[in-house]
């Protein structure tokens, strides 16, 4: 038997004509997701057809409180996998009343890169590995951790199965159904080497579309584990000492690197990215240098390095990019609270112009 709460929620509303937009957008500190409901006459599937909304920017640390009115921009939209249906959820920038973008609204510095000509001609694609870690919601400690105390050393937990070495793995699930049944890109999702923690996979998306999936795709997690009374943990190093920290490596290719002689590019690109190493590390996340410090599968932060098939390198080339001469790189600097649209940006700018 179904809950009466529950038969609500699962309420069929096919038989209505209007529907439930979701508007998101990205809040003042920049990690901090926030969404309202709005109901439509019907369906939408194009962002141009969708009215443009307001929010009281001064809650959100976006406005002053006499002037506090920000707008929301529809950019891109997803099926919604909590009111299914033809219920929507809508990924927004926010702008003055004026029309110019708020100084946070990194998305729409990024579509001025990507929609440079030159950029437009390298199609630049972006694959984001997003890790995250589960704590438990009242004393934020790690799923599967014993209470104030510390897990078997890492080793057993990467990939792992079993209930002493996976903790979480509905959420996991739950996440990856829900982001297909939305219509994202996303590519997989495995468990992590510090146990409690968990990564899923952004397919190769061109331009501003791979932020616009990595935020949805981080919007739906935050849901799923807000039902389940779990916090989701974006810090690139959630606990101190001998555990990995959490990242968002960005694999990045161009055109020309796609193409045969596509590897002298690659090398080019990446003596580009040498050059603004620390313009990219303060804009790569916050707390990073907790993370990168040169062990557990990281590199220094206050240096630049490359290599193949190195994990313990700033950029890392694939073996299969290096034999067939052409491909795709990965840059391993960006931590898990980074922002998609500034880090996918500037790799483009760096990269091609």
């Amino acid at each position: 038997m179904m809950s009466p709460l529950s038969e609500l929620l699962n309420l069929n509303l096919s038989d209505t004509k209007q529907i439930i937009a979701e508007y998101i957008w990205i809040g003042g500190s920049g990690m901090d997701l926030r969404s309202k409901g709005k109901t439509l006459p019907g369906p939408v599937s194009d962002p141009t057809k969708l009215p443009k909304w307001n929010y009281d920017g001064s809650s959100t640390n976006q406005a002053a409180g006499d002037d506090s009115e920000v707008i929301l921009y529809p950019q891109a939209i997803f099926k919604d996998p909590f009111r299914r249906g033809n219920n929507i959820l809508v990924m927004c920038d926010a702008y003055t009343p004026a029309g110019d973008p708020i100084p946070t609204n990194n998305r729409n510095k990024a579509v001025k890169i990507f929609d440079h000509p030159n950029v437009k001609a390298e199609e630049p694609w972006f694959g984001i590995e997003q890790e995250y870690t589960l704590l438990k919601k009242d004393i934020k400690w790690p799923l599967g951790w014993p209470l104030g105390g510390f897990p078997g050393p890492q080793g057993p937990y990467y990939c792992a199965i079993g209930a002493d070495k996976a903790f979480g793995r509905d959420i996991v699930d739950a996440h990856y159904k829900a982001c297909l049944y939305a219509g994202l890109n996303i590519g997989g999702a495995n468990g992590e080497v510090m146990p409690g923690q968990w990564e899923f996979q952004i397919s190769p998306t061109v331009g501003v579309g791979a932020g616009d999936q990595l935020w949805v795709a981080r919007y739906i997690l935050e849901r799923i584990t807000e039902i389940c009374g779990v916090i989701v943990s974006f810090d690139p190093k959630p606990v101190e000492g001998d555990w990995n920290g959490a990242a968002a490596h960005t694999n990045f290719s161009t055109n020309s690197m796609r193409k045969d002689g596509g590897f002298d590019v690659i090398k080019k690109a990446i003596e580009k990215l040498q050059v603004k190493h620390k313009q990219h590390i303060a804009a790569y996340g916050e707390g990073n240098e907790r993370r990168m410090t040169g062990k557990h599968e990281t590199a220094d932060i206050n240096e630049f390095t490359w290599g193949v098939a190195d994990r313990g390198k700033s950029v890392r080339v694939g073996r299969d990019t290096e034999k067939e001469g052409k491909g795709y790189f990965e840059d391993r600097r960006p931590s898990s609270n980074m922002d998609p649209y500034l880090v996918t940006s500037m790799i483009a700018e760096t990269t091609i112009l």
